[in-house]
């Protein structure tokens, strides 16, 4: 998305990059309200059974618990993702009003493009347990509009060397980021915890503890692995040219000395 609607692109298009995100900022909005309306329907059925706080508190740690196992893949475990992309055809075929209100109603709607954490999840299951249609509304509104902003930092993005260093900062923070998310998720799991019951909470803050040990674990591995090959590609230059200076290179080639 993010090398599709840049000033750039939009340039290039004969459109202009500022009009283009501020109709994706509230196509966003509009389908994060969408799916608040879906969340309100759902928060009326609850609230409707008066259901009591504790099992409230405890379905929400319980969902956060589930959201974690899911976006840290504990036992092989994923709740159902999906890899749809939005249509890039439309940039050739639609004005950009249309094209931009699209794509933003269809990252803001959460669902309707590629899922990348159980925190999507999350926040449905969190909005449905309020029991108050109109939190559960605000609620999508917030998260449309928070996903719709994600467009803001491609503003700067005015030549193939900028963009091409925005998506290299993207993937140096992926790992950090999907790590604050799972925080958020075991954040979310304590406090209600704690708010249902202290032995509840206790228990939740153990387990945080140990799956914060382990993603650590696994983080520093994968940094080590990572050190590893950089530093094998690193010599084979090294070793080509020695092998090249002296020599050995048409040795090996001609197979006689």
């Amino acid at each position: 998305m993010l090398s599709s609607l840049t000033p750039l692109s939009e340039r290039a298009r004969g459109r202009s990059f500022r009009a283009t995100a501020c109709w994706y900022i509230a196509g966003s909005v509009l389908g994060g309200l969408t799916l608040g309306a879906c969340i309100a329907l759902a928060a009326l059925v609850v609230g409707a059974w008066s259901i009591s706080s504790k099992v409230i508190l405890v379905a929400a740690c319980a969902g956060a618990l589930v959201a974690v196992a899911s976006d840290t893949g504990i036992g092989g475990f994923h709740l159902p993702m999906h890899t749809r992309q939005v249509n890039e055809d439309w940039l050739d075929a639609y004005r950009g009003w249309v094209y931009g209100v699209g794509f933003g109603w269809q990252i803001g709607v959460g669902v309707g493009t590629f899922i990348m954490t159980a925190a999507v999840y999350l926040t449905v299951w969190l909005g449905t347990l309020t029991g108050s249609p109109l939190v559960a509304l605000l609620l999508g509104g917030l998260f449309g509009l928070l996903r719709g902003l994600g467009i803001l930092p491609a503003r700067r993005c005015t030549t193939p060397e900028r963009l091409s260093r925005l998506h290299e900062r993207l993937d140096r923070y992926d790992g950090v980021a999907r790590r604050a998310v799972v925080a958020v998720e075991l954040g979310v799991a304590v406090l209600c915890g704690f708010a249902a019951a202290l032995a509840l909470g206790v228990a939740v803050a153990a387990a945080a503890l140990v799956v914060g040990l382990v993603s650590a674990r696994r983080a520093a591995t994968r940094r080590g692995y990572a050190s590893l090959v950089a530093g094998v590609e690193r010599k084979r230059p090294l070793r080509s040219s020695l092998t090249a200076g002296t020599g050995l290179g048409s040795v090996k080639s001609t197979g006689s000395l």
